[in-house]
């Protein structure tokens, strides 16, 4: 369950709460960045052109081994994730920390967003390559079962995305047990490659990844592209923060899965140098030919869990951004009542289930995937840096010298391993980045259209004070019972109650006029929750604010405006919502034709207010009308 900062904070004592909390974040925020050497060794070795020797081998394991101390240790365990929003983090959340302290910049905006968006586009990938990569291990058992490698990852794949509606609450009680065992399992095996030749552990000196990376010229700078694949699950780190806190996933990240990773990656390196063949996934060749079996098992065990998390994050994304008003509202199913990130929301899941079937249809092998797998990451990290040199201005008033030095490091890391990325678009990285310039275009298109739709409603509001003098002017009978009008403006009377009189020229006795204000942080404090005032006889306007985090629920949230002293009556209650139909404008539209259409579909395709806010359905009066934009 997600937790605010306050409650993250009730676990900060070495208890045995806290290591609880850090064995279910190994299944949840490690299952990326723990299944990447599965292929990550096997990719920067064939990036190198052929058989490497030992000074090459060595100088790429000691730029693996820095880039998971530099970016995952330094940028987000002990930078990154000291800089939350109400103990939510993640690019999303740290875009909405920034916009409220700032105003909504369009930089700021703009960055959180292509950074998200470029987040789908990962999505699509991990699955497919963490899983294609497992299943590879039968190359080494049977060469004779290649052929069914990509059957059985389509299998795999299509069972895990057809399982997400019935919820992951019972598989997530064991996926910290399960990935404590595969780190434990790579960590020995890294162990037993290290024995084979102990010399290469000096790498962890950076001064040979630096003189590989500067003595090879340009092919030794592309590399980079393969090195950057040991962290692509690390931003999970930081936008997983919410559901555990900050010192559980450092207490798993120090003690389990860093030191697992670094042995692993050493030990493959150590059995290159000792003469291992490279020709297959060298990962499997750590471990012995009777344990093959069993460890391609785990492997795909691991990857699935790894897919899980990735699946689980773009979910709680997509409603994160719903909430914030960059997307359509979608059905979103809560599947278990214990945990709040236990959701599922189906336009996402079959969208990313096709895509990534189709990406391994398509690549066919792990090695040609990996082509397509970093730019996508590597663009985030990068924006992220961004928004964190103006956190560390914004939020931590660092001067400028000080967070430039910080972040110059960052982005001089992050900028290498994007601009080397880039040679990747061609081989197959134009894929998520195809992807997440549609994700971000559809979030745009429905904002800046729900922008015009608001600009076009406020022009034609009617004061209230006015409109309730016509309603005693020309006698409008009011009818027994309480009407609740749903209303973005604070001020003016709701258009769908203006069609409601002008149409049945009747006003319920009592009027409840309420604004739903999805605030940019995670989650309101009770007693803010809401605000109501009498603004005429029998008529009341409220105010109900709602983090980014959280569903409203109007029906409770009356019950609680009655307890606090709101005179309305509960046992009669009618609730009426508009239903917008999006129609160009005759005279100069506020968005071009195509960007309008789009936005006209995405509308009407959108999850209607009464859904989203839990209205009962018998009690429900949607007010249609047409809007031209």
């Amino acid at each position: 369950m997600s937790a605010t900062a306050e409650e993250n904070e009730s676990h900060s004592a070495p208890t045995s709460g806290l290591a609880l909390l850090g064995l279910s974040a190994l299944g949840i925020v490690f299952g990326d960045i723990g299944t990447s050497p599965l292929y990550t060794f096997k990719t920067v070795l064939e990036l190198t052109g052929g058989p490497p020797d030992a000074t090459t081998v060595i100088g790429l394991l000691s730029l693996i081994l820095w880039t998971l101390i530099l970016i995952t240790t330094v940028k987000y365990v002990s930078f990154a994730m000291r800089i939350d929003n109400d103990g939510e983090g993640g690019i999303l959340a740290l875009m909405s920390l920034l916009s409220e302290k700032l105003g909504r910049r369009s930089i700021v905006v703009t960055i959180g967003l292509l950074g998200a968006a470029l987040i789908y586009g990962d999505g699509a990938i991990t699955p497919a390559i963490s899983v294609l990569s497992a299943l590879e291990g039968l190359n080494i058992v049977a060469p004779s079962l290649k052929h069914y490698i990509v059957p059985a990852s389509v299998c795999i794949l299509v069972a895990l995305f057809a399982f997400q509606p019935r919820g992951t609450a019972k598989i997530g009680q064991a996926f910290g047990p399960v990935m404590m065992l595969w780190f434990l399992t790579i960590g020995v095996l890294g162990i037993w490659g290290i024995a084979q030749h102990p010399l290469v552990l000096i790498a962890l000196n950076p001064i040979y990844g630096m003189h590989y990376l500067l003595s090879g010229g340009r092919a030794s700078f592309f590399v980079l592209g393969g090195v950057f694949l040991c962290v692509t699950g690390a931003e999970a780190l930081y936008a997983d923060m919410g559901h555990f806190g900050a010192k559980p996933i450092r207490l798993a990240w120090s003690l389990l899965v860093f030191p697992s990773l670094v042995l692993n990656y050493a030990g493959q390196a150590a059995i290159v140098i000792a003469g291992a063949p490279i020709t297959d996934n060298i990962f499997f060749r750590l471990c012995p030919q009777t344990l093959l079996i069993p460890l391609v098992v785990l492997s795909t065990v691991a990857t699935i869990i790894a897919s899980q998390s990735i699946i689980t994050g773009a979910f709680s994304m997509t409603r994160q951004a719903i909430q914030l008003g960059w997307l359509p509202r979608l059905q979103i199913t809560q599947t278990s009542a214990e945990g709040y990130g236990q959701i599922y929301v189906g336009v996402i899941n079959w969208t990313l289930m096709v895509v990534t079937v189709g990406l391994v249809i398509g690549f066919g092998k792990s090695d040609n995937l990996a082509a397509a797998y970093g730019i996508a990451v590597s663009a985030t990290m990068l924006a992220t840096s961004v928004l964190l040199f103006i956190a560390m201005r914004q939020v931590w008033k660092w001067n400028l010298l000080k967070a430039g030095s910080v972040a110059c490091l960052f982005l001089i890391v992050d900028s290498s391993f994007f601009v080397a990325n880039l040679s990747k678009v061609a081989e197959g990285g134009y894929v998520p980045l195809l992807f997440a310039a549609i994700v971000y275009s559809a979030m745009l298109i429905w904002h800046k259209g729900a922008q015009a739709v608001a600009i076009r409603r406020d022009a034609a509001a009617v004061p209230i004070d006015i409109f309730m003098a016509k309603i005693k002017e020309h006698n409008i009978l009011r009818t027994p019972g309480t009407g609740v009008f749903l209303t973005r403006t604070q001020q003016h009377v709701p258009s769908a109650m203006v069609w409601h009189v002008k149409q049945n020229h009747v006003l319920n006795e009592q009027v409840f006029i309420l604004t739903v204000d999805m605030r940019s942080i995670p989650w309101i404090r009770n007693k803010e929750r809401l605000t109501f005032s009498k603004i005429a006889p029998n008529v009341w306007r409220a105010v109900a604010r709602y983090g980014f985090m959280e569903r409203p629920n109007i029906p409770n949230l009356l019950a609680r405006a009655h307890k606090k002293g709101c005179e309305v009556k509960l046992d009669d209650v009618t609730y009426y919502v508009g239903r917008e139909t999006i129609i160009p404008l005759n005279e100069k539209q506020a968005l071009p034709l195509w960007m309008e259409s789009i936005f006209a579909f995405m509308q009407r395709n959108a999850l209607q207010a009464g859904e989203y806010y839990l209205l009962p359905s018998d009690r429900l009066v949607e007010i249609g009308r047409q809007v031209a934009i």
